[in-house]
């Protein structure tokens, strides 16, 4: 069974893996060039992501699917404390300007641009349902705990950032047609589903970018670099696979799950280090390295989820 699912899972990421090579050429051939990436991140941000949440959730009601979003809501609470809490104890750095993008990449995953495709691959919009909702709780601590942490006291707290960035408002507005009879007309529906087939081929030719940016083989060398990605990619994930397995999470909620738990570093990393002037050579080999070895891990870890019965 696990053989089974592996290879289901690894035929999936190898799909992605080819599109992550084509941002890779695309950047060595300077078809992409950094002033472009903004733009990109931007639109996949605000446009694209949205979409594929409003569609997930453009759906009839289901009581079942219901509870089952109250449990991931309750699954990305538990994953984002227990990172921050296990970041703070076990990763330390003389330079705090490194220490930040350490504990950054470590606690924040990848669970929208490396996990909704997955997601919507392997489990269909029911995937992408739960996946959603773990990505509005990240994005309360992305824009609370996540600015605090590498802006500093100097970046404070906003409610409104914390409440109303992209992630959660598409969730409320997908929880509204979820919840009411209402539902969009198809010629507004049409388009929305247009915009969310993006949401697989545009986050992979960033990732790609970003992977070709790396520099000397030297970085590979950073200890400090290896336990963050180590607490990233298999630390946390198998932790937390177990744990929610316990709690009773099972099939697709469980999968879903586990598969936002073990992607690679946010690649919010690289656009808050350079907004708050961190290590942003350090941020780009974090997500660039992790990302190429999250080609493997998340493979395995995903097909163990999808044994367990």
């Amino acid at each position: 069974m696990i053989l089974l699912s592996l290879f289901s899972v690894g035929e999936q990421v190898l799909i992605l893996f080819i599109l992550i090579s084509v941002g890779f050429v695309c950047s060595k051939a300077k078809l992409i060039t950094a002033e472009s990436i903004p733009g990109i991140n931007n639109f996949i941000l605000y446009i694209v992501t949205p979409c594929v949440i409003i569609e997930s959730f453009h759906r009839e009601f289901q009581s079942e699917m219901f509870s089952g979003l109250g449990m991931a809501a309750l699954a990305g609470v538990i994953a984002h404390s227990i990172n921050i809490a296990a970041a703070h104890l076990l990763l330390h750095d003389k330079d705090e300007s490194r220490e930040t993008v350490l504990r950054f990449g470590s606690v924040f995953s990848n669970c929208g641009f490396m996990a909704l495709p997955l997601q919507n691959a392997l489990l269909g919009s029911e995937g992408v349902f739960y996946g959603a909702t773990f990505i509005a709780v990240f994005n309360l601590f992305n824009w609370t705990y996540g600015i605090f942490l590498m802006g500093g006291k100097e970046a404070g707290f906003s409610p409104v950032k914390a409440l109303v960035n992209p992630g959660v408002v598409s969730l409320c507005i997908g929880l509204f047609f979820f919840l009411t009879p209402f539902s969009l007309p198809d010629i507004l529906f049409t388009p929305v589903k247009s915009l969310a087939v993006m949401n697989t081929p545009l986050p992979m030719v960033i990732i790609g970018y970003y992977l070709s940016c790396l520099g000397s083989l030297k970085v590979l060398c950073d200890k400090k670099l290896w336990e963050a990605i180590a607490l990233r990619l298999l630390v946390f994930p198998l932790i937390e696979t177990g744990l929610f397995y316990l709690l009773s999470f099972r099939g697709n909620l469980l999968v879903s799950v586990v598969i936002s738990i073990c992607a690679p570093p946010a690649a919010n990393a690289l656009v808050f280090a350079s907004k708050f002037k961190r290590d942003t050579e350090l941020a780009v080999t974090l997500v660039s390295v992790a990302t190429a070895i999250s080609i493997i891990t998340m493979p395995v870890i995903v097909a163990v989820s999808m044994s367990l019965k």
